[in-house]
């Protein structure tokens, strides 16, 4: 099973810190984002390869980081990819990047795509537990608990057995708290529909598109994410985290 990591963005929002640090790369409570990332992805079986997706601009800095936590955590296979983009106006888009690593690194096994930035407090080996039960795509879901925030991410409902049934991004009106995060599975058998996706010239942007373009087509999953989930798309949100996950 391989970790693809999207790490491509630029995180405007949050200049001038990012003005000279990938977002992934900027401490929440003493370590680096991405960091939570890893270390709650690792308790998963089967796990032989991390992929990390970004930019010309801090490849290098995902290349040092790499090296230093291999060196303090344990023998992971890293491959850094540079999708050659300099700024947003370049830039491949989430999906776009997942492609570039499909072809480039050449994967024919199950994948998990999750962005840099996500934060978790709890491990997750059961996601994994979950995914090779279901052999189908799984989108990984979290409360939000404001139907304010669900504008910014995306509405979605499923059936008793946890089976997509709707997904809409940014929806204008949404009817429940719960929103599908940026923490996806996609067996092997998927990646020929992710090329297809490109292929056929939808929106390479927003990982969320592809999900609503696949549960149509094939059954996708959801699961929930346990104990708390950071978006860090703020100064703001940024802060909160440093003070929730100080406590910790």
């Amino acid at each position: 099973m391989k970790v693809i990591i999207l790490a491509a963005g630029y995180a405007t929002r949050l200049y001038p810190l990012t003005l000279t640090k990938p977002k992934p790369l900027l401490p929440v409570a003493g370590k680096p984002m991405i960091d939570y990332v890893l270390d709650n992805l690792a308790p998963i079986d089967g796990i032989d390869r991390v992929i990390i997706v970004t930019n010309a601009k801090f490849a290098d800095s995902f290349q040092q980081w790499a090296d230093d936590y291999r060196a303090k955590k344990a023998q992971i296979d890293f491959t850094i990819v540079n999708d050659g983009s300099t700024d947003d106006t370049n830039k491949l888009g989430a999906i776009g990047d997942l492609n570039l690593v499909i072809d480039r690194e050449k994967i024919d096994d199950d994948v998990i795509v999750v962005a840099g930035d996500n934060l978790f407090s709890e491990p997750l080996p059961d996601f994994g537990k979950f995914c090779r039960e279901k052999n189908e795509p799984v989108l990984a879901v979290y409360d939000v608990g404001s139907l304010e925030d669900i504008k910014k991410y995306n509405a979605i409902t499923f059936d008793s057995t946890g089976k997509i049934t709707f997904f809409e991004e940014k929806p204008k009106q949404p009817t429940s708290t719960v929103t599908g995060i940026a923490l996806y599975f996609y067996p092997r058998k998927t990646i020929p529909l992710i090329k297809q996706y490109i292929a056929e010239g939808n929106n390479p942007d927003q990982p969320g598109r592809l999900v609503q373009w696949l549960y149509p087509r094939t059954p996708v999953y959801v699961w929930n994410v346990p104990g708390l989930w950071y978006d860090i798309g703020s100064k703001e949100t940024l802060e909160e985290a440093n003070r929730i996950f100080a406590k910790k």
